[in-house]
């Protein structure tokens, strides 16, 4: 129900702030809004979300707890989404999630109210860092046979 809601919602007070911002300034100053925070935008997503890659490859890299910087991401992914989608609310609200500071508030609420039942690390092979101990089951036993192309049984055979 609540996404019906903001499905209603977030058109009418674009519409709303489009009427009030144009008929303030005039049409061309507030395109040129738009298309600058949409630049604007897209600059900084593009910055921080290399950031946010280079933090999720660290933690993967030292085996920690990747949740943070995939969260992070995915914050920088939708604010891009909103960044790109032309409208002063949904341009704030993509500003607001660039925000670091506020992006570390959004993360601590969400991991608040989410429980995880578990993690684990190591779905390569190794867990903790020690290799796996080998099983029986790893194992594959198969046959092959050696097929050579037509040409050069055509040769062999004279």
């Amino acid at each position: 129900m609540w996404l019906l809601v903001l499905f209603i919602a977030v058109p009418v007070i674009e519409i709303g702030l489009f009427i009030q911002v144009g008929g303030a300034i005039g049409l061309f100053p507030t395109l040129a809004i738009v298309i600058f925070t949409a630049i604007l935008g897209t600059w900084l997503v593009r910055n921080q979300g290399l950031s946010a890659l280079a933090s999720l490859q660290s933690s993967f890299s030292n085996l920690e707890n990747p949740t943070e910087p995939l969260a992070h991401g995915a914050m920088i992914l939708l604010a891009g989404a909103l960044l790109l989608t032309p409208g002063f609310f949904t341009d704030a609200i993509g500003f607001l999630l660039l925000t670091p500071a506020f992006r570390i508030l959004a993360f601590n609420y969400l991991k608040a109210r989410i429980k995880v039942a578990s993690f684990q690390m190591g779905s390569n092979g190794f867990d903790q860092g020690r290799p796996r101990q080998s099983s029986q089951d790893d194992v594959i036993d198969g046959d092959y046979v050696e097929i050579r192309d037509h040409n050069q049984r055509v040769n062999d055979d004279r």
